[in-house]
């Protein structure tokens, strides 16, 4: 498995995460190769670092159908830094969604709790079990009849946060059988992922030394694009 390295020292290595592919090991998938696996056979002393030995390294992750940026920790001291960041809100991520139809404004904040629905993997904001604070702001970057191009940057980072509010406001992200209700079904673009990349990924590697790592949009993607701007 190729994957892009965009960023790297000696305590961290940022990734370009392809879609399709897991972060880690899951209950379901145990012979499907992931990020982790990768990680792990590349830098081998990152074994054991982290909260879990099941996830070494892992201080973030993004679903499989997502792509973009992801870091990844080489050892405890930079986990435990990294993890800190994501703790305070230190770490701005920004992505880029095309979703259904048109929302009303320019700009937004969707300020909605999330939970798990009961006996599924879906989330929602209906209710459900183990409630936490969700708070996604969007801005649209470009309209195309019955689509929208937007950018996203999630204040909070809940389990399918950015594909619940944007199906919240009735405008569910391109792709998403899980979100995406009838129209991901039709499928009228031909895609085969839910279009969502985490586009950049901003944060201070050492005090005063803030950079901004960046994943370009995959091709399969560009090429959504190209075929709305017809």
């Amino acid at each position: 498995m190729k994957i892009p390295i965009i960023y790297e020292d000696e305590n961290i290595v940022a990734v370009n995460k392809p879609a399709g592919v897991l972060v880690h090991k899951t209950a379901h998938k145990e012979d499907e190769e992931t990020i982790n696996d990768w990680f792990l056979k590349k830098y081998p002393r990152a074994k054991g670092v982290g909260d879990s030995p099941d996830r070494p390294g892992i201080v973030h992750r993004l679903d499989k159908d997502t792509s973009g940026v992801l870091i990844l920790t080489k050892n405890q001291p930079a986990f435990d830094y990294v993890k800190g960041l994501f703790q305070s809100k230190e770490i701005k991520k920004t992505y880029i969604a095309l979703v259904y139809g048109m929302p009303r404004s320019e700009k937004g904040v969707i300020e909605k709790p999330i939970g798990l629905k009961a006996g599924t993997i879906k989330r929602t904001i209906f209710g459900g079990k183990m409630i936490k604070e969700a708070v996604t702001e969007y801005k649209v970057v470009k309209r195309f009849k019955n689509y929208t191009l937007l950018e996203i940057t999630p204040r909070t980072g809940r389990t399918h946060q950015i594909r619940v509010h944007c199906a919240s406001m009735s405008n569910p992200i391109v792709g998403d059988k899980l979100y995406g209700g009838k129209k991901a079904r039709e499928n009228e673009l031909g895609v085969n992922r839910q279009f969502l990349h985490a586009a950049t990924l901003e944060m201070a590697l050492a005090p005063g030394k803030r950079v901004v790592l960046s994943a370009k949009l995959p091709p399969e993607l560009e090429d959504i694009l190209k075929t709305l701007e017809k």
